[in-house]
């Protein structure tokens, strides 16, 4: 008797589906995992294991940088959407429906900076379509105003 069973609805993997599944943590795991049950004294490859050891801190480094970049993101996205308080925004929220209005303040989120405009609306700042400043709204409309007569 088999000790492997086989299930007869299931369809058996792709070597491709396997190999793009594996993340990187996963394949430090297995690093550790076959350095850890090698011989330290006698190595089958002092090459490979060089290489092995190599790959494992590239892997490292690679998650470091890739941790400090998307904060990095995360800070410049926040630092941005605080540019736009005051400033009048358009743009389609969470459920697909547009909002617009003046942004009073700004929150950071898991998903990213969002918008708080004045009519209780919360915009993504993703979704941002369109911003005007209300200022130059203002400067144009006092320049368009006809002048007072003077007495």
């Amino acid at each position: 008797m088999s000790a492997i069973t086989s299930n007869p609805g299931a369809t058996p993997p792709s070597s491709t589906n396997a190999f793009n599944s594996i993340t990187s943590e996963d394949f430090i795991r297995i690093m550790f995992s076959e350095l850890t049950n090698q011989d330290p004294l006698a190595p089958n490859d002092t090459k490979a294991v060089l290489d092995q050891i190599s790959s494992i801190r590239s892997i490292e480094s690679d998650l470091k940088l890739s941790d400090k970049l998307e904060s990095l993101v995360s800070q410049n996205e926040l630092a941005s959407a605080g540019t736009l308080i005051g400033k009048f925004v358009t743009g389609l929220n969470g459920e697909g429906q547009r909002v617009g209005d003046l942004v009073l303040s700004v929150s950071s989120t898991r998903d990213g900076a969002v918008l708080n405009l004045a009519n209780g609306a919360r915009l993504e700042m993703s979704r941002v379509e369109e911003i005007i400043d209300t200022g130059l709204l203002e400067a144009l409309s006092n320049s368009a105003a006809p002048a007072a007569a003077t007495p």
